[in-house]
């Protein structure tokens, strides 16, 4: 695996988080919706993974009362397969934890057997579909729910 450091996401990493968003959604997030998420969101935390000063990756979550719901991560396909996925959301589950949160769910796509793999093994479970939840495509979203951090 890289040596993974992952950080607080800064305005300054934007234009890298940027290139990662496009490479990896049909559907990319603007500059603005990651500019409101750092200044103006008071319940978002994001983070990023540096690989030797490259931003490789990114995360985000909401935190609201006792729960964090991840609201994006990508890896930058260069990147991908190097477990720093893996390294990220264990951040995130870290981060939730210190701040007093009890469960963390997310959205995955029902296509993308990867990441729901990924997010089997740290312990997130299956417990229901969105129909229709992706604009792009239409297709159903499975959520995953992370129960007792």
């Amino acid at each position: 695996m890289d040596s993974v450091i992952v950080r607080k996401m800064t305005l300054k990493d934007i234009d890298a988080v940027l290139v990662i968003e496009e490479s990896s959604f049909s559907v990319p997030w603007t500059r603005g919706s990651f500019e409101k998420e750092i200044k103006k969101n008071l319940l978002s935390k994001y983070y990023v993974a540096v690989v030797e000063e490259q931003v490789v990756a990114y995360g985000g979550m909401w935190l609201i009362i006792d729960e964090a719901h991840v609201t994006n991560i990508a890896v930058h396909p260069d990147f991908r397969g190097r477990k720093i996925g893996k390294a990220l959301v264990t951040f995130m589950i870290k981060e939730a934890i210190a701040l007093r949160i009890d469960k963390m769910t997310l959205e995955v796509r029902k296509s993308n057997i990867v990441a729901q793999n990924l997010y089997k093994a740290l312990g997130f479970m299956p417990c229901g579909i969105r129909p229709g939840y992706y604009h792009d495509n239409g297709e159903d979203a499975l959520i995953m729910w992370k129960d007792s951090l």
